[in-house]
C-alpha cells in the first residue's frame, strides 16, 4: 500500500501538519492498514467532517493518499511505512519549538515503552531530560548526512541500519550521557 518504505521530512509544510496530534494518530492508525474517513472516525472518536479535513491536510502534504473507493467512501493509505522527521536548522521560531516538543514526546515515549516491558527507571524525569539532550545533539550533528541520504528510496531495514550507523558515529560525544543513562535504568 506505502510507495515507499521510509520517507524522511524535512519540508516545513509536512513538519507542519505533523504538528497537530489528531493527525500523528491517524497516520499511526494507517499504520497498519488503509481506513476510510468513517473508520477513523470511529477509533479516535472525532466527527467525519473533522478527520476529512485533517486527512485532507496530511493529502496535500504528501503523507497519505487515496487508495480506493469503496461506494461513496474513500480508503486513505499512507505515503511510507516509516516517516522520519528531519527538522533542519534555521526554519525559524516555530518549528525549534515544534523540534523541541517532537523530541520531549519521542524521549517520553522511549521512556514508557522501557517502563511497559518491565525496566525499571530510577529517575524518570532525569532520564528524559538527558535522553532529549542526546536526541537534539545527535540529529543536528547528522544533519548534513541524512540530508544526503534523503532522496533515496531505502527499505525499513537498510534505514535501522542507518539509524544505528549515524548512532554510532556519533557516540563517542555522548559517552558520559550513555553511563548516566544507563546507571538510571534498573537492568
Amino acid at each position: 500500500m506505502c510507495r515507499k518504505d521510509v520517507m524522511i521530512i524535512s519540508d516545513p509544510k509536512q513538519i507542519k501538519a505533523l504538528s497537530d496530534p489528531t493527525r500523528v494518530k491517524i497516520l499511526e492508525l494507517l499504520r497498519y492498514h488503509p481506513m476510510t474517513v468513517s473508520e477513523i472516525s470511529r477509533v479516535i472518536g472525532k466527527d467525519k467532517s473533522t478527520i476529512y479535513r485533517h486527512i485532507k491536510a496530511l493529502e496535500e502534504a504528501g503523507l497519505v493518499e487515496e487508495v480506493e473507493k469503496i461506494g461513496n467512501e474513500t480508503v486513505y493509505g499512507r505515503t511510507a511505512l516509516i516517516f522520519l522527521v528531519r527538522i533542519g536548522s534555521g526554519l525559524g521560531e516555530e518549528m525549534e519549538r515544534f523540534k523541541k516538543a517532537y523530541f520531549m514526546q519521542s524521549s517520553e515515549k522511549l521512556a514508557k515503552a522501557l517502563e511497559e516491558s518491565g525496566i525499571k527507571i530510577k529517575d524518570r524525569n532525569k532520564f528524559v531530560e538527558i535522553l532529549e539532550e542526546v536526541f537534539t545533539s545527535i540529529d543536528s550533528e547528522s544533519e548534513e548526512i541524512i540530508s544526503k541520504l534523503s532522496s533515496l528510496n531505502i527499505d525499513e531495514v537498510t534505514f535501522i541500519h542507518l539509524l544505528n550507523f549515524i548512532v554510532f558515529l556519533y557516540s563517542p560525544k555522548h559517552v558520559e550521557k550513555a553511563k548516566l543513562l544507563r546507571e538510571l535504568l534498573d537492568i
